[in-house]
């Protein structure tokens, strides 16, 4: 992507409970957008039980958390209530919020390579642009780096 900060692609798709969120309409708060490949596996039942457990501390920085996979709604309701998170989660379905913000990337695993969701985050400030980004995201760790970036704005 372009050197930071940069314009924050539209975000405008289905969350948990089925409305439509467009993320332009959380402004002016700010919004940590992290991308996770897949609902209920290990890593990402762990980040998302990581954001959930920092909520309140993000909130009170006037963060709001978003978490978008390309699982269904559906998927998406199961995960929140099974793990009992506190965060919204947005549907991908078709990938193009993947692509916009680049990382539908080739993956590989087992000597297989295949396309999914490289596990990553973004900062957006109140104005809509991205002003830190985490890519190749591993789990240990980083909801405390994001928390102390978010703190920094």
């Amino acid at each position: 992507m372009s050197s930071l900060p940069y314009p924050a692609p539209t975000v405008e798709l289905p969350r948990d409970g089925g409305e439509i969120l467009n993320l332009a309409s959380l402004r002016p708060n700010k919004v940590v957008l992290f991308f996770y490949p897949k609902d209920n596996t290990p890593g990402c039942t762990k980040e998302a039980i990581g954001f959930t457990e920092a909520a309140d501390a993000f909130a009170a920085i006037g963060v709001t958390l978003v978490g978008i996979s390309k699982d269904s709604v559906t998927s998406h309701e199961k995960f929140i209530a099974k793990q009992n998170l506190n965060v919204i989660l947005l549907s991908d379905e078709h990938g193009t919020v993947c692509e916009d913000f680049d990382v539908w990337k080739e993956k590989s695993m087992y000597g297989k390579t295949y396309l999914g969701i490289e596990r990553s985050t973004f900062l957006i400030d109140g104005n809509g642009h991205v002003v830190r980004e985490w890519r190749k995201v591993k789990v240990p760790g980083h909801v405390d780096d994001v928390l102390a970036a978010a703190k920094d704005l």
